[in-house]
């Protein structure tokens, strides 16, 4: 899988040079497949760089308009709309849950062989958008894959079995959390979680690629996953396996708030580039400045190494989050910027998982402080 010397020209030949060729070497050398790599300020979109291969196979190139599985950037995402109530005093972080879904009252905690224990406190909002609800990563039947039960019916099963641990007492990267709180935002808004998200996010904001439900334009457009073959030196064909396999199934498909979104660099970017302007876009306000500091700051004890807000990983200067394809996004606060790494990669081969590192590096020498 060589990049053709004719091709790497090609490459380098687009967008801002300094970019390419901080990123060609890396498909030059077959550690990474291809890449969409976006810098943006609060005003607009500064770069857009496309280095290497959607389809490795079809020499099909990386466009700026290729579909990702953003995955778990979609935590962000969900917790954006679940704040959205609470600035319209809906619903309260510090609510327990079981105000919404009763299905969690008197919700056991394990305590070794089959032994269990009453909860200290009930699971607050503020809990299952941080990670410290005690709920596992999914339940035992969101088999075989993540997407096969309506949002009610995943819920429902995570209230079944005991709490791993006591609520606010661990981190725990949990789907079931985040679902959760989606749930919570049908019931206290009246709306399927998807419709709200399509009414009063993605339509408004223009993120017109962005769906749980990619339709055949835009499956066409999906870039293929690459993870590394068994010498570990060269890339082979991965997949969403995770997910069923016709994405544009409308009946047996559900939308899955914690990880089910797809989207594109600039739809990704427009989101982001609203936090980074306070909350507000093009004239039109989204968040309250409280809402948006409760998603960006900090939620995790003290106590506990990770450093968690509402749906977003954060940072002394950034918040954000990464997806299990490699995906990512990071709102720089210090410098001003969005940073927006597409790739759809399961591990890399080489020095491939550094290129993000590279770009990031790149874009905040060029663009911080402009």
């Amino acid at each position: 899988m060589r990049t053709p010397v004719l091709f790497l020209s090609l490459l380098l030949s687009l967008g801002g040079f300094a970019a390419d060729s901080v990123l060609a070497p890396f498909v030059q050398r077959e550690e990474l497949a291809g890449a969409v790599a976006l810098v943006a300020s609060k005003d607009n979109v500064l770069n857009v760089t496309t280095v290497g291969f959607a389809d490795i196979e079809a020499k099909k190139p990386m466009q700026a308009d290729s579909v990702f599985w953003i995955a778990s950037q979609s935590k962000g995402i969900t917790a954006t709309a679940v704040m959205m109530l609470v600035d319209e005093g809906k619903l309260s972080l510090n609510d327990p849950v079981e105000k919404y879904l009763p299905e969690f009252t008197d919700q056991q905690v394990a305590a070794g062989k089959d032994k269990t224990v009453a909860r200290a406190r009930s699971i607050t909002i503020r809990d299952l958008l941080s990670h410290v609800s005690g709920l596992p990563f999914k339940s035992v039947e969101e088999q075989p894959t993540l997407d096969g039960l309506p949002l009610a019916a995943a819920v429902k099963t995570y209230a079944k079995a005991p709490l791993a641990t006591q609520p606010g007492t661990k981190y725990q990267y949990s789907n079931a959390g985040i679902n959760t709180a989606a749930r919570v935002l049908e019931v206290v808004s009246g709306m399927a979680y998807e419709d709200f998200m399509d009414k009063r996010l993605f339509g408004p904001l223009g993120m017109k690629d962005t769906t749980f439900w990619p339709n055949a334009e835009q499956v066409s457009r999906l870039a293929k996953t690459y993870k590394p073959d068994a010498s570990k030196k060269k890339l082979t064909l991965g997949g969403l396996g995770q997910l069923q396999a016709d994405l544009t199934d409308h009946v047996h498909r559900f939308p899955m708030p914690a990880g089910g979104l797809f989207s594109t660099a600039k739809d990704v970017s427009t989101f982001c580039r609203m936090l980074l302007n306070g909350g507000e876009l093009d004239g039109r306000r989204y968040l309250s400045a409280a809402a948006l500091k409760e998603l960006s700051t900090r939620q995790t004890p003290k106590e506990l190494k990770e450093s968690y807000g509402l749906g977003l990983a954060v940072g002394p200067d950034f918040f954000g989050h990464g997806g299990a394809q490699a995906t990512g996004m990071e709102v720089r606060t210090k410098d001003g910027l969005v940073i927006v790494w597409m790739v759809q990669h399961q591990g890399f081969p080489g020095k491939g998982g550094q290129a993000q590192g590279e770009f990031k590096k790149w874009a905040v020498k060029e663009f911080s402080g402009k």
